[in-house]
Parts: structure tokens; C-alpha cells; sequence
């Protein structure tokens, strides 16, 4: 999924280059913005589950550093927790702006009128495999702190690049 993210956001590119040039020359390929914007959504809703599984967020450990291995594992089982949290709600409630444009047929107020069902679903998607990940990886977490593999949870949940 990264890859495929990946050169969507450089087709993104190629095509804001040709509209740039198009432009100068006096045509448009008109709407690049518009699929711009739908696949920087996209691809940011994916991109934070493999941010997750590659330990690439943004963590402030100035505290866990400091502990002995059983607490930063438990430090890292409530990051996950909350973390795996947040996700859910966030997908629970990226449904709804889902379900109102399938229920509505709502289109984008544009000259493309996108079915704005069409990068939403794929929007939502992301996230709710972000919360799938997150909970996937807060049960291993939580099944590796109980039998105390601190090695374990610090692979999987630990900030990156810690000696």
C-alpha cells in the first residue's frame, strides 16, 4: 500500500507539472488540484498505519528513557492503548461523513463533480485499517508485557533507533 501511495503522489506531481506548463501554453487540464487534495487525504490515512508498523511517529520519550525495561514497557503499552483508541474513534467517526455522502449522493462543488463517495470511502478505508493495525498491535503489545518479553514490546511498540 505504501508503494502504491507513493506513485500516486508522483503522478500527483507529473500531473501538477503538466498543468503548470499546460497553462503557460493557454490550456488547463482543469480538476489537478481537486485529485491533488483527494490523494494527499488518501494517502495520509494510509500513510499512518505503515508510520505505525515501521515505528516512525513522532514520540517524546524524554521520561521512558529513563526507566528500567519493565517501564518503558509499560509506558509503551499506554502509548498503544491510546493510540490504538484514538484510531477507533477516529475511523468510528470517519464513517459517518461516509455514510452521509452515500446516503445524500453529495458531489463535489467543482467542474469534475467527483461522487464525493469515491475518495471518501478510500479516505476511510485508511483509517480504518489504521485502527485494525493499532489494535492488532496494542494486543501483542499487551500479550508481551504480560509475559514480561520487555525485548518484545520494545521491538514492536519501543521508539525507533534507541540503543
Amino acid at each position: 500500500m505504501a508503494i502504491g501511495v507513493g506513485l500516486a503522489l508522483l503522478a500527483c506531481v507529473v500531473f501538477t507539472l503538466v498543468e503548470i506548463v499546460s497553462r503557460r501554453l493557454g490550456a488547463s487540464l482543469g480538476g489537478v488540484d481537486e485529485i491533488s487534495g483527494y490523494v494527499m487525504a488518501v494517502s495520509t490515512s494510509w500513510g499512518v498505519s505503515y508510520a505505525l508498523t515501521e515505528r516512525a511517529h513522532v514520540r517524546i520519550d524524554l521520561l521512558r528513557q529513563r526507566f528500567v525495561p519493565v517501564g518503558r514497557a509499560l509506558l509503551d503499552a499506554i502509548a498503544m492503548l491510546c493510540l490504538a483508541a484514538t484510531a477507533v474513534v477516529v475511523a468510528w467517526r470517519g464513517w459517518s461523513v461516509v455514510a452521509k455522502t452515500l446516503s445524500t449522493g453529495a458531489r463535489a462543488n467543482t467542474p469534475l463533480e467527483t461522487p464525493l463517495w469515491i475518495p471518501q470511502v478510500l479516505w476511510w478505508a485508511g483509517w480504518l485499517w489504521f485502527a485494525v493495525t493499532a489494535c492488532l498491535l496494542m494486543a501483542f503489545v499487551l500479550i508481551k508485557l504480560v509475559q514480561a518479553d520487555f525485548d518484545a514490546v520494545d521491538a514492536a511498540a519501543g521508539a525507533r533507533g534507541e540503543a
